[in-house]
This record gives structure tokens, sequence and C-alpha cells, in this order.
């Protein structure tokens, strides 16, 4: 069962929100962050939540501004803005009786949660899932209107089917971005997932995720699966060892 929610983003839109409620014995509490433009009903953000979900831990899942059921406008958002919302994400979850101990996040989402970990409220471990080691990597999926968007302050730009105005500001704020310090101080537990024969986030990323990361911290192959999650079983398969991880970080 999902439980519809909204929570105000950090800029004042509302945000809508879907938390998988926990089955049988409740384990503990956590916030999904999705990929890029992809929206909390995505392969990963939904399987991997559901899956957790039946394991006992409750999942909130949200659509970032302008995506999905949110307010606002995609292009008014930035790296800095995912990051925030992330934050407010979990303090939500804090406000309903609920804190959030694991924070997941996938792709563009999972360098999201490794900047926000410092500031989330409650959050004990951290889980990324094909994550890139700097957010300009995203960079390469608007090459096509870049020249256009830093001429003219801003162009239309067309995402997994929908029509986005990407800004310049956005641009310059993801360029600005530097996770290194970040994940060097990052003071709680580590899980890093990464598909070997990642076609859009290299398998370099984990690596760099990885061997810039201080103890405890710990690596999972995803082999066989490609970055969205899409194949048979593959998000659940991650879902499922991201509980077993979990498990020693969770509240009783």
């Amino acid at each position: 069962m999902a439980e519809k929610v909204s929570f105000a983003s950090m800029s004042g839109p509302m945000l809508a929100g879907l938390i998988d409620l926990p089955e049988g014995e409740v384990r503990g509490w956590g916030v999904f962050s999705h990929g890029f433009t992809l929206g909390k009903e995505s392969p990963a953000a939904a399987r991997i939540c559901k899956q957790l979900a039946a394991e006992g831990i409750g999942m909130l899942r949200f659509d970032n501004l302008g995506l999905g059921d949110s307010e606002g406008d995609w292009g008014d958002g930035s790296f800095t803005h995912k990051v925030a919302d992330t934050v407010e994400a979990t303090r939500f979850m804090a406000d309903r009786g609920t804190p959030a101990e694991l924070l997941v996040g996938h792709s563009f989402g999972g360098a999201a949660v490794l900047a926000a970990a410092d500031e989330a409220i409650g959050v004990d471990a951290v889980v990324t899932v094909g994550a890139p080691f700097q957010p300009a990597h995203v960079e390469h999926n608007y090459d096509a209107v870049l020249s256009r968007v830093l001429e003219e302050g801003q162009s239309p730009w067309m995402a997994g089917g929908k029509l986005l105005t990407l800004r310049e500001h956005f641009v310059h704020d993801v360029r600005r971005a530097d996770l290194r310090h970040k994940i060097m101080q990052l003071k709680k537990p580590l899980l890093v997932m990464h598909s070997p024969t990642d076609n859009t986030v290299g398998i370099e990323n984990a690596s760099d995720i990885f061997n810039t990361a201080r103890h405890p911290r710990s690596f999972v192959a995803l082999e066989g699966s490609d970055h969205l999650l899409t194949r048979k079983g593959q998000a659940r398969r991650a879902a499922r060892i991201i509980s077993a991880w979990a498990d020693q970080y969770l509240v009783d």
C-alpha cells in the first residue's frame, strides 16, 4: 500500500510524494531520490521502494520540482535545489513521526543524497545506485541545446518525452557542484551500488565514490543491470541487498 503525501519544496511549490508503507513488522523508514528527470514512478524508484516496503522499510519517493505530480517549473530548479528538497523530504518524514534512517538515491539522485546526507534529518545510512561522482556528468544529456542556453539564457529541451526548459543557472549550478569534499566528510555508512556494464554512468564513477569515501563503506556490483534497472528483477534484487545491508543501521 502507498500513502499519497505532499510537502513544500525549499522554494515554496508543493512536491507530490508516495510513502510505500511497510508490510508486517516495521524495521525502519527511508527517503528515495530519483534520477535526473525521472520521477517517483520510474522503475528504479517505484520497484526499489515497493520491495523495501515489503521487507518492512517504509519509503518516501517524491517528484522533484515540476516533474510528475509536483507543482512548479523544473527549469526553476537546480542541483542545489534538488539537494535542499531531499533534506526537506527527511524533515517531512521526521515531522510525521517516521524519521528516515535510510537515504537512497538513484543516478543523479545518488549524487543528491551524497550532498544532502550531512543535513538530512535522522539519516543514519546512505545508499547510491548508479550515481555519478560529479553532478556535472549530466551535461551530456543536454549537449544539443547547451550552446543556446549559454547564449540566450535558456532553451526548450526534450527529456524522456517531457518538454522542459533548461536555464543557464542550472548549467552553472551543476558545474559548480563538487562532491569530493562531501564524500570525504561523510560521517555515515555508505553503500555504493553500480552495474559494471552501465553505459550511461560508467563504473569508474562508483570507483571514485568508493575510493573517496571513508569507512564504513561497501560496494556491490549489480551485474547484468542496465542504468535504469528496467530489466525484470533488477530493482527488486537491488532492494533486497539494500535491506540486508541497512539492517544494522535501522532503529529496533
